[in-house]
């Protein structure tokens, strides 16, 4: 006969963004500590609201199975002396498995005899082992943890109540000074506390109570009474999952109702107003058929509908109240001009280490006039691209962005609009942010990409010389996801952008403090920049031995290792691939064993020439060499030519020749092949069956 188990931890109200991965948390670990102690179940309900985390463990075995143990100890001729004696250690390892040395056998193991106990365990009574499920209650993790009264425990919030049901038999549990019961709480203000009689009744009893436990219950009534107001208005509502979420987890007994603000604030732009209802007071905006904002908004109550209109009117007014000084800070920070604001950005710090927001913005201007020639930029582009990356920060100091400051760049590009700035100009003081997260928007415009590159470039080479380096899991100042957004928008416009070229351009051209040494990390930022383009494959099918040989060559620019590698994955199920990449191969492991390195200066000696193969091979390289390749695909059927002039090579000639002089020689003819190799990367890495 199976059992039912129902774990409630009563908590004070949780932050909503917590709920649902401490809830699956909750589940997940459970699961994993009922399988450790061989229970079976067949599934588990999760049940959440702010201040409570519930599962219901169905079909729980009544008691874990009986297994039988055989367990090593240590080899026969530490197990017993000379005179076949039991020693210390075979008498501690018989304790150790709760039996006595006499029931110690041998087995030969790999030609070593070893000691061995056999055992049978029984299995205790589920509402024995259900005893220890504190541990997974102690065990959730939350981005933020808090103590109270003088415990040193922490935890998301403190809690409360507990219930440990197993059917209607309590499993009594207890943490700090809480222990379980039968007793759990209803709505804080509609309901009262009330006893779960047997577990099947926990979702009526709260019910009762005015709490909804059940999420997925919550959210579908919150989607259908949003849905029959917008119907009943003639209403459009977009309905933002992620904020549908956070209410979801704000209540337990959800009343949705709308509410509405004068027509006026309209006229303040609309992101305002839709950050304003949605970020600050988590209410849902509306638009009429057209597409227009609506003045009104709808957001949910946790209660009933009782009063309702007194919670409409609060509603209204903490509203207005924001949309007053939003209404006051959009006309007053036109007032100045957009130089007034850059002034400001005088006296307003990047970074303690590196210096002012003007000054970054003097930098990028730099960087972004190079990249404007090395991405083909036009002339108007160019002119645009450097107007913005002169002003791009002023927003940062208006009083609009200093209140919402998720706004900014938003803001950035209504002001440049509204103060005369072109539409290149303001789109790309928006867009510069781009992308705001790993795999956000890109910028949608060649201005917006350009100074989006070149904003996230000083971020980088300035942390950097500033030994401010991402390390493990901290990265305090998102490089990350900046080199990431510069990989991502190099790829979408496939511009080629060779960071070592780069970075010598910067280091020899930006005006900088003299703290600031541009190219003392130079090699660890290529290497982040690397890992952020095999970040980007990693998203992609590519085998990852083609990722790790792309990213190991010689070319680093991003945009070419991920041609190249779509190149070798194309390439990889043709009949002469594996042929091909062990031609290849054979030159880079030799050529890598080279006591030097290529260089442009490096030259062989045809006079030495012993057989016809290195003659061919020779033309055929220079060849190479000559006609220079302008695309993978190219480069790799190029190379993919000299398969036979390799295999002949290798089988004339004695690489490591006696004559040091035509050793050198062969050696010098590999090296200078291998260049053209790794261009498309490390080859050796490629694993071919």
């Amino acid at each position: 006969m199976t059992k039912n188990y129902l774990l409630e931890i009563g908590l004070e109200e949780m932050p909503a963004h917590v709920v649902t991965n401490s809830i699956n948390q909750l589940a997940q670990k459970t699961a994993k500590f009922l399988k450790d102690n061989r229970i079976s179940f067949s599934e588990i309900d999760k049940y959440s609201t702010p201040r409570r985390l519930a599962i219901i463990v169905k079909d729980m075995d009544e008691k874990q199975k009986d297994i039988d143990i055989k367990a090593k100890g240590p080899s026969k001729k530490i197990a017993q002396d000379a005179d076949g004696n039991w020693t210390k250690a075979a008498q501690g390892f018989a304790r150790g498995q709760g039996m006595t040395a006499d029931d110690i056998f041998f087995e030969e193991l790999k030609g070593v005899e070893y000691a061995y106990i056999q055992k049978h365990e029984t299995g205790k009574d589920v509402a024995d082992v259900l005893k220890d499920i504190t541990e997974v209650i102690t065990s959730l993790t939350f981005p933020t943890r808090m103590r109270w009264a003088n415990f040193d425990f922490e935890y998301i919030r403190p809690i409360h109540w507990l219930v440990s049901l197993l059917d209607s038999q309590e499993v009594p549990i207890k943490i700090l000074d809480v222990d379980s019961g039968r007793m759990t709480r209803g709505h804080r203000f509609l309901g009262e506390d009330v006893e779960i009689d047997n577990v099947r009744d926990y979702v009526d009893d709260l019910r009762g109570q005015f709490v909804l436990v059940d999420a997925k219950e919550r959210k579908d009534l919150i989607s259908s009474q949003i849905e029959t107001i917008a119907q009943d208005n003639d209403w459009v509502v977009d309905v933002d999952p992620d904020l549908l979420e956070e209410v979801n987890n704000l209540v337990e007994y959800p009343t949705t109702f709308h509410g509405k603000f004068d027509r006026k604030y309209l006229e303040i732009p609309e992101e305002v107003l839709i950050t304003s209802m949605k970020d600050n007071q988590r209410y849902f905006y509306v638009r009429n058929k057209s597409g227009e904002l609506e003045p009104d908004f709808i957001s949910v109550r946790n209660g009933n509908s009782e009063h309702l209109e007194n919670v409409i009117q609060g509603n209204e007014k903490v509203l207005v109240a924001r949309l007053e000084d939003a209404d006051f800070f959009f006309k007053e920070d036109q007032s100045k001009t957009i130089q007034d604001y850059v002034n400001k950005l005088k006296t307003v710090n990047f970074h303690v280490k590196i210096g002012t927001m003007y000054e970054k913005m003097q930098r990028v201007h730099q960087i972004s006039d190079h990249l404007a020639t090395l991405f083909g930029l036009s002339d108007q582009e160019r002119k645009d691209l450097l107007r913005a990356s002169d002003i791009y920060k002023f927003d940062l100091v208006t009083s609009m962005v200093d209140e919402f400051p998720e706004l900014q760049g938003v803001m950035g590009e209504k002001y440049a609009s509204i103060m005369g700035e072109t539409n290149g100009v303001a789109k790309a003081v928006r867009e510069h942010y781009m992308p705001i997260s790993a795999e956000g928007d890109l910028p949608s415009t060649k201005v917006g990409a350009t100074l989006a590159i070149a904003n996230k470039l000083d971020s980088l080479i300035t942390f950097y010389a500033v030994g401010l380096i991402p390390s493990g899991s901290n990265d305090p100042y998102a490089l990350r996801r900046q080199a990431y957004g510069i990989v991502r928008i190099l790829d979408d416009n496939n511009w080629s952008m060779n960071l070592n070229d780069l970075q010598d351009f910067i280091a020899a051209n930006l005006k900088v403090p003299d703290n600031l040494n541009l190219s003392e990390h130079s090699d660890e930022l290529i290497q982040f920049m690397i890992d952020r383009v095999r970040q980007l494959l990693n998203t992609t099918s590519i085998k990852n031995d083609i990722i790790d040989a792309v990213t190991s060559g010689s070319n680093i620019d991003p945009v070419a290792m991920v041609d190249t590698a779509k190149v070798l994955q194309s390439h990889s199920a043709d009949l002469e691939f594996k042929a091909v990449i062990e031609a290849l191969g054979r030159v880079v492991n030799l050529a890598q064993k080279a006591g030097f390195k290529y260089s442009d200066e490096l030259k062989m000696d045809d006079s030495l020439f012993e057989n016809p193969s290195e003659k061919s091979l020779n033309e055929k390289v220079a060849a190479i060499y000559t006609s220079q390749p302008d695309s993978a695909e190219k480069l790799y059927d190029r190379l993919a030519a000299l398969k036979e002039s390799i295999n002949s090579y290798f089988e004339e000639n004695m690489i490591m020749d006696k004559d040091e002089k035509i050793k050198n020689n062969r050696l010098t003819q590999l090296v200078i092949t291998n260049h053209l190799i790794a261009k498309l990367g490390d080859l050796s890495k490629i694993v071919v069956k």
